[in-house]
């Protein structure tokens, strides 16, 4: 079985490696290093082997997460150019972060998977867009994608919708969450319980999500099912449009896209 290091153990990085952990029964097979010794001590308790070095996770490892933030990069590459070689498979979780800058950082033309995974993977509810660099074995490819596909769901993108796909799955929970609290403070603003309306608009964005995957129907023909003429849901639509609503996810969705690309390398 391969080895699978982690440059990080943050959140994300915890949450891939429960589900390797899950899929494999223990993580004899998991290397991992962070520079808080804290975060390192607390993954350890998992069953990792937690390593002294990010070089040490390399050397240990055939296939390493750079779960690391995008402004740490350029050093983090920078450390492990005397230890890389074209046996070794990175993967990129971090936003904006190109194949080609991985494989130029560590001067190595090594195989790059660039992942953009999202926070409901926590939870095993995830959904990532992942893309191979074409030098990739097809045993590396698969076992990357069974790393996300055990916390999830996953998706093949072409690298040049990559800085897109970010504003797709990467940050849109954070818009679902604002619309979630946009909807209970109304109800606690008329003398709703706030518990008690969180738990029904939690119900109905879940029902909502399972009728756009199993129902068959498009968006618009969902819409259109539920608005009956000169009824209650016309009239909030007619006051989202008023606002405009769609718009405005458009443009937040561009300037996520453009934020991806000034941070992008």
């Amino acid at each position: 079985m391969k080895k699978i290091g982690f440059i990080g153990a943050g959140n994300m990085a915890t949450a891939i490696i429960r589900g390797l952990i899950a899929q494999n029964g223990n993580g004899d097979n998991i290397n991992v290093f962070d520079v808080s010794a804290e975060k390192l001590e607390e993954i350890s308790k998992l069953g990792v082997n937690a390593l002294a070095s990010s070089a040490d996770v390399v050397n240990s490892s055939d296939i390493i997460v750079l779960a690391v933030k995008p402004q740490n990069y350029s050093e983090v590459l920078e450390a492990l150019k005397p230890v890389v070689n074209t046996g070794k498979t990175f993967v990129s979780i971090a936003a904006g972060i190109s194949i080609g800058y991985v494989q130029k950082a560590l001067g190595c033309e090594c195989p790059v998977v660039r992942v953009m995974p999202n926070t409901p993977l926590l939870l095993k509810k995830g959904a990532s867009a992942l893309c191979p660099s074409d030098n990739i074995s097809d045993e590396d490819r698969d076992i990357v994608y069974k790393m996300f596909s055990g916390s999830g769901v996953c998706e093949y993108i072409t690298e040049d919708h990559m800085n897109e796909i970010i504003a797709v799955n990467g940050s849109s929970p954070a818009y679902i969450y604002l619309f979630a609290k946009a909807m209970a403070d109304y109800a606690v603003s008329v003398g709703i319980d706030y518990d008690k309306a969180l738990n029904l608009i939690c119900a109905t964005l879940e029902g909502s999500a399972a009728m756009l995957r199993e129902s068959g129907d498009t968006p618009d023909v969902l819409i259109q099912k539920v608005s009956s003429k000169g009824g209650t849901t016309i009239e909030a639509l007619n006051k989202l449009r008023e606002h405009g609503f769609t718009d405005a996810i458009t443009d937040a969705m561009k300037a996520c896209t453009k934020r991806a690309e000034e941070l992008g390398k």
